[in-house]
């Protein structure tokens, strides 16, 4: 309904097995606002797509967003938000916005993170090719707590493969790190697999996702293989008691890596 924001998906820690990250994904219609007073969580407000107004504070971050859709295959922008500061956001345009929260250590400053700025790699080889947007990597300081990536993988292509996890706090060898996957595929109707599974297979889940489903990764590896003729977007969103990304592969398949 025009001047109403939406929220389409929401996994909080309050209602999880989370215990570091949360993730709400909402939407804009022109003029509508959302607002939330932040208490022991830091923000990222990620523009998916269309136009928006960040206002924290004395800070104005007016008409961010560079996309009609993710597949623009081009980064956005974003605003980090530290903890026990509030903020506002409006819609220039229909939008679609993405809010990641992880637990704010310590006070850090209100920071736009411009699409320009933000990292972009090509990972992989042979059917394990997909391309990250690093919009807030470990190697960034701007946040306390909180690692934002987004990911294209196109049809025929693994991603997060070979599996690997990161959920025991032993570095440098593994950081603990949980995460939240926001997936959209092109075209909508598509899907994909994702597995979620631990070494004692005490947890095992292979589930096929849809467009706007969000899985969470409390713990194990958790591969995704995208069939033919469809693309993957997913962003993700980890946190732990550590900011650092530091991941283990599943020995069983870590072979892959040395073909030639």
């Amino acid at each position: 309904m025009r001047g109403e924001a939406k929220i389409l998906q929401e996994v909080m820690k309050r209602d999880s097995r989370l215990r570091y990250v949360g993730f709400r994904l909402i939407e804009l219609a022109p003029g509508a606002s959302y607002e939330e007073a932040l208490t022991e969580d830091e923000c990222c407000i990620v523009a998916l797509t269309g136009r928006i107004d960040v206002t924290q504070g004395e800070h104005v971050f007016a008409n961010i967003g560079t996309r009609e859709s993710v597949f623009d295959r081009k980064a956005t922008d974003s605003v980090f938000v530290s903890g026990g500061r509030s903020f506002k956001v409006q819609g220039r345009s229909e939008a679609k916005v993405a809010l990641c929260y992880s637990p704010s250590v310590k006070p850090l400053p209100t920071k736009l993170i411009k699409a320009e700025d933000v990292g972009t790699e090509e990972r992989g080889k042979y059917q394990n090719k997909r391309t990250v947007h690093n919009i807030l990597p470990d190697s960034d300081s701007s946040a306390s707590s909180l690692l934002v990536v987004e990911v294209y993988t196109e049809g025929g292509n693994f991603s997060s493969y070979p599996p690997h996890k990161h959920d025991r706090d032993n570095l440098p060898q593994e950081s603990f790190l949980e995460e939240t996957y926001y997936h959209e595929l092109d075209p909508q109707q598509g899907f994909v697999f994702q597995r979620v599974y631990t070494d004692d297979r005490s947890l095992d889940e292979t589930m096929a996702v849809e467009h706007g489903d969000v899985v969470i990764v409390p713990v194990g590896y958790h591969p995704v293989g995208v069939p033919d003729g469809y693309s993957s977007y997913y962003l993700n969103v980890m946190a732990g008691p550590q900011r650092v990304w530091k991941f283990h592969n599943d020995p069983d398949h870590e072979w892959i890596l040395n073909r030639k």
